[in-house]
């Protein structure tokens, strides 16, 4: 018992240190435990790349025997030029608002219309952007020779920059470099966040040429600002292919070289993940490409897809098409342009689960309209589906509990002699006829359904800016009065109370102390997955305490 009491103290006194180290870690002061990655430091200051070359891919097996490697420098105008050239070209929808860079047509930044900042109200949600504080950029060009790049000057073609009442809308950007002329068109659509990328390469020289284009995303490694420390959603690339299927990848596993994914395929895609947003090159379909990541520079990274354009005559004309998607992660939306990219709403190894629980919250939602109903209803049919198995675990616990009494006499009379108390303590369960395990198995049961309902509620954009009654007008940020979470505390609470009393003190005092332990991280949790638990552990309280007063009344009657 001594041993017990000790393992007790030590869970105990570790969680109460943990939670003050994440609440340390969460006002921005030192970790007692962990050091701040390297990553994480250097994101504060993201740069693009001090080697003017090291972020053009270079050409690769996947391109025509024959084809010719990027001469060192061969890609890269100079300086001058460049400086010379260099024109930003905003383009606006009614969805985003995007900077393209004539150096190249680079995208350097996009920024969606319709997505609120989660640490600034006042703005919007920037993806793409090449500030102090954040590298991530578009950028796509030709190899296998001294073609035009992601670095080359574009002249520009003259049109609408902004949407307007049209459907539709194009920008053209034209670079020769190597007899070679490359056409870019970047054509966007109302109501779409996919970006039609198009290049048109044509020969102009007298012998054929056999470029490859590429098409990569290119990122600092640093978290986004105003992440939780309660709870993690990954930030990084991804690569998805028929064979291989979703793949996240690690930073810092890039960085050290040791990153392992699809290389060759005739389909898939790459994207750079965040929390509720991705941006994704999609290539056409049975088409052979490869696919790389990199690391261009400290903390710079990339991830990105070499599609060969063929052999090229003089005189003629070649041309790859592809799309960019950068927006939210709906699923409606990503299941439509290919497959798996809706995978990028990552539910882990729960992903079977999660998927038909969040195709049942769209249901709900379209006749109910508001995303807190939609989270009570979904909670109150899964308690249902459950009801049978939960009943079964109320049942054996509120058996365990009027049986308390006794089981702690059992212990008292036998204490020095563990072998007698065991052998009382079964021939109690068998003349009571109570399982041990019957509360806890049902439960284990419901486990992976109810992790895979947390996913669901926290990888769902839906949710975010979602508003549900009076003080909650974001079921993605934490409840800004704490209703919630103080309401789920006191949940936890009754829950401990109706639970049987463990015999031992310690370990009664314990649990009497976790609900207080777990709930101050409710305060930090997104109102959504709160709200979740309160109907939850509201529908359990009533469910328990149904049963344990019938059980209560029939042993009285019996007695």
């Amino acid at each position: 018992m001594d041993i017990q009491r000790t393992v007790l103290w030590v869970v105990f006194s570790m969680s109460l240190l943990i939670l003050w180290d994440n609440w340390m870690r969460y006002n921005g002061k030192p970790s007692l435990f962990f050091p701040t990655p390297v990553t994480q430091q250097a994101a504060d200051k993201p740069k693009q790349a001090a080697d003017p070359k090291a972020d053009v891919p270079q050409a690769s097996s996947v391109a025509p025997a024959g084809q010719a490697q990027l001469p060192p420098g061969a890609a890269a105008p100079a300086p001058a030029a460049v400086a010379a050239a260099a024109e930003k070209i905003t383009i606006t929808t009614d969805l985003m608002k995007v900077d393209i860079d004539s150096i190249g047509g680079e995208i350097r930044r996009l920024e969606l219309l319709k997505h609120k900042d989660a640490n600034d109200t006042s703005k919007n949600v920037v993806l793409f952007d090449s500030s102090p504080t954040r590298t991530y950029l578009g950028q796509t060009g030709l190899i296998g020779g001294a073609y035009p790049n992601h670095r080359t000057p574009f002249a520009v073609r003259p049109g609408t920059r902004q949407l307007g009442s049209a459907d539709q809308l194009q920008l053209v950007l034209e670079a020769e470099q190597g007899g070679v002329k490359l056409t870019k068109t970047y054509t966007f659509k109302r109501g779409d966040y996919v970006i039609g990328v198009r290049h048109d390469v044509q020969n102009q020289g007298t012998a054929a040429v056999s470029p490859s284009l590429y098409l990569q995303l290119v990122r600092d490694g640093g978290k986004l600002e105003g992440e939780s420390h309660f709870y993690s959603t990954f930030t990084g690339p991804a690569v998805y292919t028929d064979v291989n299927k979703f793949e996240k990848l690690d930073f810092d596993t890039i960085a050290k070289g040791k990153s392992e994914h699809a290389t060759k395929a005739d389909d898939g895609w790459i994207a750079m993940i965040q929390h509720y947003f991705v941006s994704a090159f999609v290539p056409s379909e049975k088409t052979p490409r490869e696919y790389f990541t990199k690391k261009i520079d400290n903390n710079l990274y990339s991830i990105g897809t070499i599609v060969p354009v063929g052999t090229v005559a003089p005189g003629a004309t070649a041309a790859v098409d592809s799309q960019l998607y950068s927006g939210p992660q709906e699923t409606e939306r990503l299941e439509k342009i290919a497959p798996g990219l809706d995978l990028v709403k990552d539910y882990g190894w729960l992903t079977i689960v999660a998927k038909p629980i969040f195709w049942l919250m769209m249901q709900i939602q379209k006749y109910l309209h508001n995303w807190g109903w939609t989270i009570v209803a979904l909670t109150i049919l899964i308690k249902l589906a459950f009801f049978p198995l939960s009943a079964a675990s109320y049942r054996s616990m509120a058996k365990m509990k009027t049986v308390t009494p006794r089981m702690t006499e059992i212990r008292e009379r036998h204490k020095g002699d563990p072998q007698k108390m065991n052998q009382a303590m079964m021939e109690l369960y068998k003349t009571e006829k109570i399982n041990p395990l019957g509360g806890c198995l049902p439960i284990v049961v419901q486990i992976p359904v109810f992790i895979a309902l947390y996913w669901v509620l926290l990888a769902s954009v839906e949710m975010r800016n979602a508003p549900w009654i009076w003080w909650i007008k974001d079921l993605a940020t934490p409840d800004p009065f704490y209703i919630l979470p103080v309401v789920m505390a006191v949940s936890m609470f009754v829950q401990t109370k109706l639970n049987p009393t463990p015999p031992d003190p310690m370990q009664a005092k314990v649990m009497l102390f976790m609900p207080i332990i777990f709930s101050v991280m409710f305060f930090f949790f997104p109102s959504g997955l709160v709200l979740y638990w309160v109907v939850n552990n509201l529908l359990s309280i009533a469910q328990q305490w149904v049963i344990t007063k019938n059980i209560e009344r029939s042993a009285a009657a019996r007695a």
